[in-house]
């Protein structure tokens, strides 16, 4: 049996790789390189999400609808007044014993049977006049085919009768002068705004354009 020396073998345990213990200072120092490689390697990574964020446009929320408000029309132009119509004045004969009672054409002539008076034209609510002086006697629609009339008397012999009439502007008992409005244009009894204008003499009826225009008495 060969007997080794203490100290030969405790030489090489000591040069040995086996036996070799890391160095303490150097543990330290690899420790501190690989936190702060580790370190500058999470910075870098926090930088560039920074930066990607930063260069990424981030979308907007939508945006709400804007309120739609019904749109005002134009005020329409106001209606321009006009004058009412004016009915013409029928023409005065000085020489006739009656005044014509309204302005417009004859329409329906005298025949003793059908018509006995004469119909004048005219348009609604115009003025039908006395064509004499005298007292209002009747006032009535009782008779359908005249409608509303208004009976003058102006003396023993004459009356005169004004038919169709919208409305009577006198009473019965009322005087009247002599071209004064007693009732308005209609179409009362009828199918056309006229007046129908009778002379009675007697009781009879004549015919009233002779005592229009003067020619009788």
């Amino acid at each position: 049996m060969i007997a080794f020396p203490a100290r030969s073998l405790q030489t090489n345990n000591d040069n040995g790789l086996a036996g070799r213990q890391p160095h303490p200072m150097g543990s330290n120092m690899h420790l501190s390189r690989l936190s702060s490689a580790i370190l500058r390697s999470g910075l870098g990574a926090v930088a560039a999400a920074g930066l990607l964020a930063c260069g990424t446009p981030t979308p907007l929320p939508p945006m709400a609808p804007l309120p739609t408000y019904p749109q005002q029309q134009p005020a329409p132009p106001a209606p321009i007044a006009r004058p009412a119509p004016v009915a013409p004045a029928p023409q005065v004969n000085p020489n006739a014993s009656f005044g014509r009672p309204a302005a417009g054409p004859a329409t329906g002539r005298f025949d003793g049977n059908a018509n006995k008076g004469i119909d004048i034209a005219g348009r609604l609510g115009e003025p039908v006049l006395a064509a004499r002086a005298g007292q209002v006697v009747l006032v009535s629609n009782a008779l359908p085919a005249y409608g509303t009339m208004v009976i003058l008397k102006h003396d023993e012999d004459f009356i005169t009768a004004y038919a169709h009439v919208s409305r009577s502007l006198v009473a019965e008992g009322d005087t009247v002068s002599r071209g004064q409005p007693i009732a308005e244009m209609g179409q009362s009894g009828t199918d056309r705004v006229k007046l129908r204008f009778e002379i009675r003499k007697a009781g009879v009826a004549v015919d009233p354009e002779p005592y229009l225009s003067g020619r009788m008495q």
